[in-house]
């Protein structure tokens, strides 16, 4: 089993909170880390039908037969369930009774918000990261293995081949929580799209050139990349333009959680395709500002981060605020330094009036100190960027 780092600080946080909530996208590992943490909960899925009709029709009595403490798995298929919660732990107002799990949250956090707010500690749980990988003895010797293989659990622990498992996962998708929107009218034309996005990874989310090349609205477009999001197959890093008075690029860039998803979508057959892929750069940004992000949110931190870019093309691809002063992440698919690699940095540095708490270089050669104040960072050792 590979542990994860986002356990022992789930488990400490629960003890102050009624409900804890666990969400990320499906075989993410929601479902075994809370059994793992919380061996001594009832175990109550709602992908079981029987279960879902019971909660749907009668939540009191559901509630009343699955008395805490319980794990309810699952649960954005019966959101009726979150207004009998409230009720019952306001009236009990004792902590650790419910762990709630879930893979999509359509409308997951819009029932939360207006029914648990104050009363649930909310964890997303993103795939896994190469250091917790690297904790159950699994390594790699190229990124290029690691971005095919991708991060999801079950690839790992039941050594699947990635072609197989993910043509399988985006059916699923396709069919369990897409087919059932009302604004996805064409399941083949979002899957077209989903293709497309994987095409745009790493890169500005300019929806006109979508439509272009799709024929699908603009509006379209907008609510299927919230799909996307709200599965967390995606994310968007927005822009950091605060304190500038540049010209600065106010367009996000669109992220997969996931590579190995990405390369699949892209049609990438084996690792070694990518040694020449025309998106290899794209791919190891993606990779590392995934693992960079995926490491956040095990810390417990909510803030993705931001990238910076302005319409000169004077760019960082990776931004973090630090406490009162801001942190720059470049990144580079390369295995040899080069003193070109520190020009966005260099030029930010000069133009910026926030106080410099760190700068990074990731690329795939070996850690090697500093340059001119940039630490040369392997892309195997990444929590050295982000720290609590």
């Amino acid at each position: 089993m590979i542990t994860r780092n986002a356990g022992q600080r789930l488990l400490a946080t629960s003890k102050k909170y009624p409900i804890v909530g666990i969400m990320g996208p499906r075989q993410s590992g929601k479902t075994v880390l809370a059994l793992d943490l919380f061996p001594n909960y009832e175990y109550v899925t709602l992908e079981n039908l029987d279960n879902r009709e019971r909660a749907t029709k009668d939540p009191k009595g559901f509630l009343d037969i699955h008395k805490p403490p319980v794990i309810l798995d699952e649960v954005q298929n019966v959101p009726e369930l979150f207004s009998y919660l409230q009720e019952r732990v306001d009236l009990t107002r004792k902590n650790e009774q419910y762990v709630l799990t879930g893979s999509q949250n359509f409308e997951l956090n819009e029932r939360i918000s207006q029914t648990l707010a104050g009363r649930i500690y909310l964890a997303q749980l993103p795939t896994l990261t190469s250091s917790e990988l690297a904790g159950a003895n699994i390594t790699f010797e190229n990124w290029e293995d690691y971005a095919f293989k991708g991060s999801y659990p079950r690839l790992w622990d039941q050594k699947l081949r990635p072609d197989e498992w993910y043509l399988s996962y985006i059916q699923t998708y396709l069919e369990r929580d897409v087919r059932k929107l009302k604004n996805v009218a064409d399941i083949r034309d979002f899957q077209t799209f989903l293709r497309l996005c994987a095409g745009r990874g790493a890169q500005e989310m300019v929806l006109s050139s979508i439509t272009e090349t799709t024929g699908i609205t603009h509006n379209t477009v907008k609510a299927w990349i919230s799909i996307l999001e709200a599965s967390y197959l995606v994310f968007l890093l927005k822009p950091y333009y605060k304190n500038f008075n540049k010209r600065m690029i106010k367009t996000p860039k669109l992220y997969f959680w996931d590579t190995g998803l990405m390369v699949n979508l892209l049609g990438v057959t084996s690792a070694e395709q990518l040694e020449t892929h025309p998106l290899r750069g794209n791919i190891f940004e993606n990779l590392v500002i995934s693992e960079l992000v995926k490491t956040k949110l095990n810390l417990g931190q909510t803030d993705l981060g931001y990238y910076m870019r302005d319409k000169s093309g004077n760019e960082i691809d990776y931004v973090q605020q630090k406490g009162l002063g801001i942190s720059y992440t470049e990144i580079k698919a390369s295995k040899t330094f080069s003193m070109d690699f520190l020009k966005g940095i260099e030029y930010w540095r000069s133009v910026a009036d926030e106080q410099e708490t760190d700068s990074n270089l990731v690329f795939t050669g070996k850690s090697d100190g500093a340059v001119k104040g940039v630490s040369i960072v392997n892309w195997k050792e990444l929590d050295q960027i982000v720290k609590p």
